[in-house]
């Protein structure tokens, strides 16, 4: 099981080459970690940092499967680390991340109409070292490194969930030191099927976020770690979202994506409902979306 010492093992590994993004205040209680303005646009180029630095990589370098911010993140380290890499993506990815990972240098391949099937096409390129977008040990711990910049800052950390590499590097991160809730779509609820039925299953995927939350399955580690910690999970629906994310726009002048914004909807659409005095961070972990329809 991923722990404290593998997320701090990994901060060491990365440190330089990712950004300690901001923890601002939006209002007493309420606060936001900025991490959408990491590198790539979001917080899985820490994971895919330490992945490709913990590993030997091969003459043919890198190969993802991505709705598209775990492709971004392979992309960008990879053209970091001067190692080749391809990426796998459905064709419903949305173009704003197609056209980002080709600026990134990565060769793109889009197949299948969900990340189950760009998933098993990439998983078919054995001569590369591959890449899980987040049921990985090395991933996992570079997600946590998230948690060790935010520890002692509030009681509550909110965390939208797809597969799971997120959320379990923050529990690894920061269990027993703050209460860890997991927020996903009602139509994408893999870690909250996962939970209900005490192990992972295969979940019906739709909806607006279901480009970046959109895991038919949740990972081995995080439903382990998340079973093991006992965390609250939560769900919010399609409608909730758009508005967190109009909310986040018209409030803050943020601009997030849907999955990102499912994080916040737990708030504004009372799924989570703080106690008095409780002190909440909303992960706000990635921005790779196209804003023209925020009004």
């Amino acid at each position: 099981m991923i722990n404290l010492a593998d997320v701090e093992a990994a901060a060491r590994r990365i440190e330089g080459r990712i950004r300690r993004t901001p923890l601002i205040e939006a209002e007493p209680g309420r606060l936001f970690k900025l991490e959408y303005l990491q590198h790539a646009g979001s917080f899985k180029t820490r994971g895919m940092m330490n992945k490709i630095l913990s590993s030997e990589v091969p003459e043919a370098g890198i190969v993802a499967a991505s709705g598209g911010n775990a492709g971004l993140a392979a992309a960008y380290a990879a053209r970091r680390l001067n190692v080749p890499a391809e990426v796998f993506v459905p064709v419903t990815a949305p173009a704003v991340k197609v056209a980002k990972l080709g600026k990134l240098g990565a060769r793109v391949v889009q197949v299948g109409n969900e990340y189950a099937e760009a998933y098993a096409a990439a998983r078919e390129r054995t001569e590369a070292l591959f890449c899980h977008a987040y049921d990985d040990p090395a991933m996992v711990a570079g997600n946590g490194t998230l948690g060790l910049e935010i520890a002692g800052q509030a009681d509550t950390v909110l965390v939208a969930v797809g597969g799971g590499g997120l959320i379990g590097g923050v529990i690894a991160a920061l269990r027993g030191t703050a209460k860890i809730v997991a927020v996903e779509p009602v139509t994408s609820s893999a870690l909250h099927a996962a939970l209900r039925h005490g192990a992972p299953v295969d979940v019906p995927v739709s909806g607006v976020a279901a480009d970046s939350l959109g895991a038919r399955r949740a990972g081995d580690i995080a439903f382990e770690l998340a079973t093991d910690a006992g965390i609250e999970s939560v769900l919010v629906d399609d409608d909730a979202i758009v508005d967190a994310r109009q909310r986040l726009w018209d409030d803050q002048r943020i601009v997030v994506e849907h999955g990102t914004a499912a994080a916040y909807a737990a708030l504004t659409s009372g799924a989570y409902r703080p106690a008095p005095g409780e002190r909440v961070i909303t992960l706000l972990c990635g921005a790779n979306t196209n804003p023209a329809d925020l009004a």
